[in-house]
């Protein structure tokens, strides 16, 4: 599943205001790291990784690592952060563009009895104003 440029574009936009939730640090990849990023994909779809300056491995490494070892796509490395992307095909979270969003069996089953629920008049009807009146506080057209 290939991101287009499309998409990374949207993602960066979604990810401008994450804040990080996995720091790679002078361990490198180990797989605690790789369990945390894991979990952080299945709770998030989109994540936000801070690599840290003692790190022995590349960031761009460490990018296309994380995401072969997790089936996420890189949707951004700029400066030592890392943005991951991996859709969550029971529960998606993230609108992508051109990416449509799997339906979710418990909204199909919900609509119905909603449906049910909003029948009647959504309002009750307003008695209508005798011609010639202003609404209170409207304003009086000027003086000539």
């Amino acid at each position: 599943m290939a991101l287009t440029g499309k998409q990374r574009r949207a993602l960066r936009a979604l990810g401008h205001h994450l804040e990080p939730v996995v720091a790679l640090g002078k361990e490198g990849l180990t797989d605690a790291l790789i369990a945390a990023v894991e979990q952080a994909l299945a709770d998030h779809e989109l994540i936000k990784l801070k690599v840290g300056e003692s790190s022995p491995v590349d960031r761009h490494e460490a990018a296309e690592a994380l995401a072969e070892e997790t089936g996420a796509e890189v949707a951004q490395v700029l400066g030592r952060t890392l943005l991951l992307f991996r859709r969550n095909p029971e529960d998606p979270k993230v609108e992508v563009p051109d990416m449509p969003m799997p339906p979710k069996a418990e909204k199909a089953q919900k609509r119905p009895e909603a449906a049910k629920a909003k029948e009647g008049p959504a309002r009750k009807p307003v008695a209508k104003r005798p011609a010639g009146k202003t609404p209170a506080g409207a304003r009086r057209a000027p003086r000539r």
